[in-house]
């Protein structure tokens, strides 16, 4: 099973008072835009997904959204889960995954930090979080090998924004 951790792109201020709930912030134009750049850099490596899980807060919901649209995958398929927002662990995201999106090979993870990063070092099974420069539209991949239920899983790539926008440029 094939992996994808994106974290949501660019959103209002943190503690700005148009916002009193976090979780309603959303993303900005810019953000939008860079999201949709990114999932067109995405397309140019070949990437599908077989199922999209998303975080219920609206940055999250919205970066899930332009990516589903670009693959033009019903917004309607899109999972929403507290479990990828903290304290969840990743072993109860799996569960989650099993018992919904059993077939599935590709999965795409919509989330924030610092919580993508904690899953990915706990599937990496390191010791300590790992430190990882998790930008707003960054994307990484893992692959788990063996039984899903006891995962054991490698590091593929890891891919910033510009990196995704570089390669949706050499598309065109």
């Amino acid at each position: 099973m094939v992996l994808y951790f994106l974290r949501h792109g660019l959103a209002g201020q943190h503690g700005d008072p148009k916002y009193k709930n976090d979780s309603l912030r959303p993303l900005t134009a810019p953000g939008k835009e860079k999201i949709h750049t990114a999932a067109l850099g995405m397309q140019t490596l070949g990437i599908s997904f077989d199922a999209i899980l998303s975080s219920p807060y609206l940055r999250a919901r919205q970066t899930a959204e332009i990516v589903a649209q670009a693959y033009t995958i019903k917004n309607k398929s899109i999972h929403l889960t507290n479990n990828l927002l903290p304290p969840a662990l990743f072993a109860t995201l799996l569960n989650e995954v099993q018992s919904l999106f059993a077939k599935s090979e590709h999965i795409l993870f919509v989330g924030h930090e610092p919580h993508l990063s904690d899953m990915i070092s706990s599937l990496l099974d390191c010791p300590q979080p790992l430190r990882i420069d998790f930008k707003k539209g960054a994307l990484c991949c893992l692959e788990i090998t063996q039984d899903p239920k006891n995962p054991d899983a490698y590091l593929k790539w890891f891919l910033t924004s510009t990196q995704l926008s570089l390669l949706a440029k050499e598309k065109e």
